[in-house]
């Protein structure tokens, strides 16, 4: 079971970019979703979660300008971004709380992706 990001990359402030994540492997069902950041120097803080339902909640230094949504179908969250500003640089994880198949087991587990860098220039 793993989480796939992708979709970061070098953008000018005031542009957008979308952000994607994800899930393979025997995922019997993905509960929260969530991205987070994290800048050079600087602790990992959160961006957004969304439910299975689709509730989200945002940081405030995000709202009104990001946007998290889910395609349950896909087991993939997405993280739609506008407005950048250079205080958004950072590498962008996802993470997700996933019930799986172990064998014949069910088990439950929170997991990372990768991370995507994110870079918005002045």
């Amino acid at each position: 079971v793993q989480l796939q990001a992708s979709g970061g990359g070098l953008v000018q402030a005031g542009g957008s970019l979308r952000l994607s994540c994800a899930a393979s492997g025997t995922i019997f069902s993905i509960n929260e979703m969530a991205w987070f950041r994290q800048a050079p120097g600087k602790q990992r803080e959160l961006v957004a979660t969304i439910t299975r339902g689709g509730s989200t909640n945002y940081a405030d230094f995000v709202k009104g300008r990001f946007t998290i949504s889910r395609d349950n179908a896909k087991n993939t969250v997405y993280l739609h971004m506008n407005s950048l500003k250079p205080d958004d640089t950072a590498v962008y994880y996802c993470n997700a709380a996933m019930t799986y198949y172990s064998g014949v087991v069910l088990k439950r587990d929170e997991f990372w992706g990768q991370g995507t860098q994110v870079t918005v220039s002045s």
